[in-house]
């Protein structure tokens, strides 16, 4: 059985159809990307620790088309420094309400909100999850979040969660064992 057989086995199927429609998934940050914990240096720096899984999520879906955006609440350099490693689509810093960025953005690349998937973890995040096509939350979400969620993933923010969310939605469009098989021996 292939990967992507496997995944979609235990996936509802209006949750495979939602994510077979995304062209677009943002994410939150703190809680999402990052396990939510922020450290402070002597110097009055943040410190924030990105699991290398989900970079290589990320990478898998601009592969296959899919673009990856970010809205978040904060401000941080070291998150500037990630999502241009990782040559992200679009990053929005600072935005309390992040609906009318999403909003903005939605407009920018021409989509319905059906195409748009969202990842959250907090209450800033439940008006894009119930406003867009696939609203997804971390597995240690707030429990408000857990109830308005198309889907909440295994692992949680900071570990793992993002790429868990792509090799769903890439399995749903069934990209995902064409990619993986780009990294067979």
């Amino acid at each position: 059985m292939s990967i992507s057989a496997q995944i979609l086995e235990i996936v509802p199927k209006n949750i495979i159809r939602a994510a077979a429609s995304i062209k677009l998934l943002v994410l939150d940050v703190d809680g999402v990307l990052t396990d939510g914990r922020l450290y402070f240096g002597e110097e009055g720096e943040t410190l924030k620790a990105f699991n290398i899984q989900d970079g290589l999520g990320i990478k898998m879906l601009q592969s296959a088309d899919i673009h990856v955006g970010v809205i978040t609440g904060r401000t941080s350099r070291p998150l500037e420094n990630r999502v241009e490693e990782l040559a992200i689509s679009f990053t929005v810093q600072g935005q309390a309400d992040k609906f009318p960025a999403l909003e903005e953005k939605r407009l920018q690349y021409a989509l319905e909100l059906s195409e748009i998937g969202f990842l959250g973890d907090d209450l800033p995040d439940i008006k894009c999850i119930q406003k867009v096509g696939f609203g997804i939350c971390v597995a240690n979400s707030h429990i408000a979040l857990a109830q308005l969620a198309d889907w909440q993933t295994d692992k949680t923010g900071g570990f793992g969660a993002v790429r868990e969310v792509a090799d769903l939605i890439l399995a749903a469009q069934g990209k995902l064992d064409k990619i993986l098989s780009d990294y067979s021996l």
